[in-house]
């Protein structure tokens, strides 16, 4: 029989079900603890936890530029800007919410939820595409992190101001060090950092706005036509901006079970990523967007990084504060966005030998080597004019749309074939129900990515990729579907001996 017999290790609790491994996963080269389902007892993440998990993720240096980002490069107005932002993030909470399900249910992080789409070795395909997109938003975080501990140093020391891009750098490096600590410490450490550091960055961003308020006259604010050929359809814009800002989030709406596996209920991670992420989004966004256009009357020039912003205020009480608050921030949106997932990925790949600490650290090796460029730039190394921040924004939103097919896959996957049901304990066996590659889902993911591709090589059918997380997610899904139907209609072999 190759069916697994479920009964003793799998139990039911509530609506929840716990793996007790017996020595046949306990051997098995798809598991270690790390990545085994969460106990019940581990599930202590509530709606109010889910919520400042949001906050803490969505409070960072990259939101408050996404109003400047639709302004500038999306030919949008400021309503229209900040309206767009508000929309594309009730949209990505669908994805979110649902592929938060599974892992909510079984307690299973991202990866091992990945092993009944795509097979049990498959997963890693998609695993270790998202896992990279992580590493370079982590390389990028960091460097803001050192940015904001170099600026807050250089207020307290003149030997330390003198270091110049030296000092970011070295903030770099401390700043790395803070995050590695974080997250080994392990996800109840992330859920305290959460809740402390949601709170904190609300206020943050009502004292701003109090500040910059005497200087901004909000009816020619929004009164600024956009910046788009006068009388051009607002549509074209408006959509083109909407996929790049769900691409925003579009990684976390795949990894999200990483997070969910921990929730007291489905209620919870549903209630919590409501309450937590479309508003906070749109607050900070437009707090960005109020603050850049204030900024020539406020400091002389127009800023659209708020670190910056903050340095160029002549209190120093004030910068050392907005930065140690700058700092928390980031970290707070860099240990859980940017790293529980590559963690989590890179052990799928050798569970025996990537545990949780040693994912960790791999993590943030790859996010140095990605920065490595820069690094060497600020050191003066290396002469070059390509700043890699500007670069590496626009390549992450592009490359967010190839995880568009992911998402599409893992729903349909979940809902439609498999009805909510997984065999737990299959997921964890080499010779379990789950093939080692499902070429249904690599067919589905490959057939998206492949028109993506073509689309921007070739300049045919340039909606397919300027909308590319909506084409890519649905014609996933779709192919998914067809391809599993068609699958399930075969005559069934010998292999169910």
């Amino acid at each position: 029989m190759s069916h697994h017999d479920e009964s003793r290790t799998v139990k039911k609790v509530g609506e929840f079900y716990e793996l007790h491994p017996d020595t046949e996963i306990v051997d098995s080269s798809l598991y270690n603890e790390d990545i085994a389902p969460t106990m019940v007892k581990q599930r202590t993440w509530h709606k109010w936890n889910v919520a400042a998990l949001w906050v803490g993720m969505s409070v960072c240096v990259p939101t408050y530029t996404l109003g400047g980002v639709l302004t500038a490069y999306f030919g949008l107005d400021v309503a229209e800007a900040l309206i767009t932002i508000l929309l594309a993030n009730i949209i990505v909470l669908i994805p979110l919410t649902l592929n938060a399900f599974a892992g909510t249910k079984y307690g299973i992080p991202f990866p091992v939820l990945l092993r009944s789409s795509f097979g049990t070795y498959g997963s890693n395909i998609p695993a270790i595409i998202r896992a990279i997109v992580a590493c370079g938003w982590f390389g990028i975080q960091t460097m803001f992190g050192g940015m904001a501990i170099s600026l807050l140093l250089s207020e307290l020391s003149p030997a330390w101001a003198s270091l110049g891009d030296k000092g970011t750098v070295i903030g770099f490096f401390i700043f790395w060090c803070m995050n590695m600590y974080v997250v080994i410490k392990g996800s109840e450490s992330i859920k305290r950092l959460e809740n402390f550091s949601a709170p904190l960055l609300l206020a943050v961003g009502v004292g701003l706005i109090f500040w910059a308020s005497p200087q901004i006259d909000t009816a020619s604010l929004f009164g600024t036509p956009p910046n788009r050929p006068e009388g051009a359809s607002l549509w074209g814009y408006f959509f083109g901006g909407l996929t790049a800002m769900v691409g925003f989030w579009a990684t976390l709406s795949l990894n999200i079970p990483d997070f969910s596996r921990y929730c007291k209920s489905q209620k919870d991670q549903i209630v919590g990523q409501i309450m937590g992420l479309p508003l906070t989004m749109l607050l900070f966004a437009a707090l960005g967007v109020i603050l850049t256009a204030a900024s020539p009357a406020l400091v002389g020039e127009t800023i659209s990084d708020p670190i910056s912003l903050i340095g160029k205020i002549d209190s120093p009480f004030w910068v050392v504060l907005a930065m140690i608050i700058i700092i928390i921030a980031t970290i707070s949106t860099n240990t859980a966005a940017n790293i529980v997932s590559p963690t989590n990925d890179f052990q799928n790949v050798f569970p025996k030998v990537i545990n949780f600490k040693r994912g960790t650290l791999l993590t943030g090796l790859v996010g140095i080597v990605l920065m490595a460029w820069e690094l060497l730039r600020k050191m003066g190394w290396v002469v070059s004019d390509v700043s890699v921040e500007s670069m590496y924004s626009n390549w992450l939103i592009g490359y967010s749309s190839l995880l568009g097919p992911i998402a599409g896959i893992m729903i349909v996957d979940y809902f439609f074939i498999k009805k909510q049901e997984l065999n737990l304990k299959d997921l964890y066996l080499t010779d379990g129900c789950y093939p080692a590659f499902n070429m249904v889902g690599i067919v589905a993911f490959f057939v998206p990515v492949a028109l993506t591709v073509f689309s921007i090589t070739t300049g045919f059918m340039p909606w397919f990729y300027s909308y590319g997380w909506f084409t890519g997610s649905f014609l996933g899904g779709v192919l998914y579907f067809g391809l599993s139907s068609i699958k399930a209609e075969q005559p069934a072999t010998a292999s169910a001996s």
